[in-house]
């Protein structure tokens, strides 16, 4: 089955064809300022061979409480997941203008949501809930959703590869690492448990997102500095993070600047250590212990200086890396030390192949 996935992003469309091998056949990337892609472009990268596809994955944000799995997009679906753009404005309009547009081109050929949301379905009631009034809780169907789940999801398929041990008895935490940022605590391929919650959020600090406040933290901002709902939305979301901390989203930027001597950058860097190593404990504590450690994303796929220091918090847990493995670590592959209880790997970020999985997976039973 050839597979096209579709991933729509902030300002681009990303189109990839994947073999029956998971082999990549081809691969476009089309602007698409204000979530609209220009049909013509579409049609034209379609019939270049990416329209050969027997089934079509679409990469969704969010699926709500309802969407537990991959399903196969019809009126009724469609529909649903339009009603689901208030727990995601952000992002769902951007995936479900992509899922428009490929199926307008490609009519008769089935086209596959899968969720970022729904990995985490697996949540225990405990681990999902906040601590709300009932009655919110119930009316709006309030939980902490997660997010990143076709990464993490990969993760605990590729992980115990890596390593060479069977998925059902390891505890692994998987560290996305990238603009947007997130962990998740995996017990036998399953989630246990993650860092966003009810919005992408919460959890760690990320390029322009805040990552966990203190919510009476937003409201005393709110009634003192007399700041509307939407200034908090975007000071949040898009002026927060690293970015707040020290000018730039770049983490490339902020190591070398930290690294001159900068204290802005210097507290940015050490303010997102500090989030992720006392996460991964959560996460470990979560999983009573710690098998393997994961790292992926453009930062954990990237910066050998993140990895290096965020280990180096974490011995406690049995983790170690070698300095030389770490270094040259490019594409999969462990980068454990001498010693190290836990083992330590770095994955390539492959949400197209976990969406090609689950496409076949759905269209083949």
């Amino acid at each position: 089955m050839l597979v096209l996935v579709v991933n729509a992003g902030s300002s681009s469309l990303k189109l990839s064809l994947l073999g029956s091998g998971e082999e990549p056949l081809a691969a476009e990337e089309l602007a698409a300022p204000r979530s609209q892609v220009d049909p013509g472009e579409l049609r034209s990268a379609l019939e270049s061979g990416l329209g050969d596809a027997d089934a079509v994955g679409h990469r969704i944000v969010h699926g709500g409480p309802r969407f537990r799995s991959a399903v196969v997009v019809d009126e009724s679906v469609r529909r649903a997941l339009g009603e689901l753009v208030d727990l995601a404005p952000l992002h769902q309009p951007k995936s479900l203008a992509a899922l428009d547009a490929v199926s307008a081109e490609l009519p008769m050929v089935p086209a596959v949501a899968c969720f970022d949301t729904a990995f985490h379905a697996t949540l225990s009631e405990a681990a999902a809930t906040y601590a709300l009034p009932a009655k919110w809780n119930t009316r709006w169907q309030l939980r902490r959703y997660g997010f990143h789940g076709l990464s993490h999801a990969w993760i605990a398929r590729r992980a115990p590869e890596l390593v060479g041990a069977a998925a059902g008895g390891l505890r692994i935490v998987s560290c996305h690492l990238g603009a947007g940022a997130s962990l998740c605590a995996i017990a036998g391929g399953r989630s246990v448990d993650t860092t966003m919650g009810f919005t992408p959020l919460e959890g760690l600090v990320m390029a322009t997102r805040s990552g966990s406040v203190d919510p009476g933290l937003v409201l005393w901002l709110m009634e003192h500095e007399h700041l509307a709902e939407a200034e908090v939305a975007r000071a949040l979301e898009h002026e927060s993070g690293v970015l707040g901390l020290c000018g730039t989203a770049d983490m490339r930027e902020v190591e070398t600047r930290a690294g001159a001597g900068d204290a802005a950058a210097r507290l940015a860097l050490d303010t997102y250590l500090h989030r992720l190593r006392s996460l991964v404990g959560s996460m470990a504590a979560a999983l009573g212990g710690l098998d393997v450690l994961a790292f992926t994303g453009g930062v954990g796929e990237h910066s050998a200086e993140i990895r290096a220091a965020a280990a180096a918090g974490l011995g406690f847990l049995g983790v170690a890396i070698d300095a030389a493995r770490n270094g040259a670590a490019d594409g999969d592959g462990e980068i454990s030390g001498a010693g190290a209880v836990a083992r330590t790997v770095v994955v390539r970020a492959r949400e197209d192949l976990e969406i090609a999985t689950q496409v076949r997976s759905l269209l083949e039973s």
